[in-house]
C-alpha cells in the first residue's frame, strides 16, 4: 500500500555495535576513550586506609627505659643532695670556703650541661660570663653583710645583659639572639642560684632549710629515677622514658623523709613544717626533672642534634636543685619565721 522507503545505508553488523556503543546503559569511560577512568571505577564507598594516619603511627617512637642509665641519674641526684645537705650542715662562720667551693664546682657542672643542651648563641662568651657570675655570686654571698637576695638579683641582670651583649657581636649570633633569650636567662639564673644556699647558712633556721629541702627533692629525684629502672610504668608519654609510678612514689618519700627530718631538728621546724617543706622541695624538683625529660623529646621529634649525653643525663637534676633553691629562702623568711 504503501511504497517502500529507500535505505541509504543497509542495516548491518556494524550498525549494531555502533547502536549498542552508544547506548545509554553503557557508562561514558575516560574522555572519549573506552577505557573506563581510573577515578570513576574506584568504588567510592570503600574503605581505603588513611596514609596520613599510617604514617603518623609509624613515626611514634616508644623510647626504651634503660636501667643502668636511670640507676646512675638517680646516684648523682642522691650524692648532690647529700653535698648540698651535708654542705650547709658544716657550714660555719668562719669556715664557708668549703661550702663555696663544692658550690662552685656545681655551677660549673650545671654551666656546661644546661650550655650543650640548650644550645644558646655565642655559646663561649655566654659561659665566660656565667663564670663570672657565679664566682661574684659565691663571694657575694659569703662575704657581704647583711646576707641577703638582692645584690644576687642585681649580679643575674648585670649577667644577662653581658652575655646578650656577648651574643650580639657576630652577625649569625646576633640573629638568633632575640629569639633565645629566655635561655641565655636561665642559664645565668641557674648559675647565680647555687649561691642561696650560701645566704641561707648565714641566716636564722637557714641552715636547716636548706638541709630539708635538699633532703626532700634529693629522695624524690632519687626514688623516682631508681623505680623506673625497675617499674616504669604508666609511660608519662612514649617519647618520655618516665614512668609516672616512680615521680608519685618518689615526692611521697620526699615528703615523708623531710617530715621525720623535721620531728628532730630544733624550733620551729616541726614533723608538719618539715613535711611543707619537703613536698614543696620534691614537687618542685620532680616538675624540673620532667620538664628537661620532655624537652629532650621535643629537640628529638624536631630533629635537632642530640646533646651530648653526660650533659643531657646530669641537667635534670642539675636544673632541680637550682630551682629548689629559690623556694627554700621564699620557705624560710616567709613561712618559717
Amino acid at each position: 500500500m504503501f511504497p517502500s522507503m529507500p535505505q541509504d545505508e543497509p542495516w548491518d553488523a556494524d550498525a549494531s555495535r555502533e547502536i549498542a556503543r552508544s547506548g545509554p546503559g553503557r557508562p561514558p569511560a575516560g574522555f572519549y576513550s573506552a577505557v573506563p577512568d581510573e577515578a570513576e571505577a574506584r568504588d567510592p564507598d570503600a574503605d581505603e586506609p588513611d596514609q596520613d594516619d599510617e604514617a603518623g603511627e609509624e613515626e611514634v617512637e616508644v623510647v626504651p627505659v634503660r636501667r643502668q642509665l636511670s640507676l646512675a641519674i638517680a646516684g648523682f641526684a642522691g650524692l648532690l643532695a647529700l653535698g648540698l645537705a651535708l654542705g650547709a650542715q658544716t657550714s660555719a662562720p668562719d669556715y664557708r670556703a668549703p661550702f663555696a667551693i663544692v658550690l662552685f664546682g656545681v655551677q660549673v657542672l650545671y654551666l656546661l650541661a644546661w650550655t650543650m643542651a640548650l644550645h644558646p648563641p655565642a655559646p663561649g662568651p655566654t659561659a665566660g660570663v656565667c663564670v663570672v657570675v657565679a664566682l661574684v655570686s659565691d663571694y657575694l654571698a659569703v662575704s657581704r653583710t647583711p646576707a641577703g637576695l638582692f645584690p644576687l638579683v642585681l649580679v643575674v641582670l648585670a649577667g644577662f645583659v653581658a652575655a646578650l651583649a656577648g651574643q650580639l657581636i657576630r652577625p649569625e649570633d646576633r640573629a638568633k639572639a632575640k629569639d633565645s633569650w629566655r635561655i641565655t636567662l636561665i642559664i645565668v639564673s641557674g648559675v647565680a642560684a647555687y649561691a642561696i644556699p650560701l645566704i641561707l647558712t648565714r641566716q636564722e633556721v637557714g641552715t636547716q632549710v636548706v638541709v630539708v629541702s635538699a633532703v626532700g627533692a634529693g629522695v624524690a629525684l632519687l626514688v623516682a629515677r631508681a623505680a623506673d629502672a625497675i617499674f616504669p610504668k604508666p609511660r608519662i608519654a612514649p617519647q618520655v622514658p618516665r614512668g609516672a609510678t616512680g615521680v608519685v612514689l618518689g615526692a611521697m618519700l620526699g615528703t615523708l623523709a623531710a617530715a621525720a627530718l623535721g620531728s628532730v631538728l630544733v624550733l620551729p621546724f616541726t614533723p608538719a613544717k618539715g613535711a611543707v617543706v619537703g613536698l614543696i622541695a620534691a614537687v618542685v624538683a620532680s616538675l624540673v626533672d620532667l620538664a628537661v625529660n620532655f624537652d629532650e623529646a621535643g629537640r628529638r621529634l624536631a630533629g635537632d642534634a642530640p646533646t651530648f649525653w653526660v650533659a643531657r643525663h646530669m641537667q635534670g637534676p642539675l636544673g632541680a636543685f637550682a630551682l629548689t633553691a629559690p623556694f627554700a629562702y621564699a620557705l624560710a623568711h616567709w613561712y618559717l619565721q
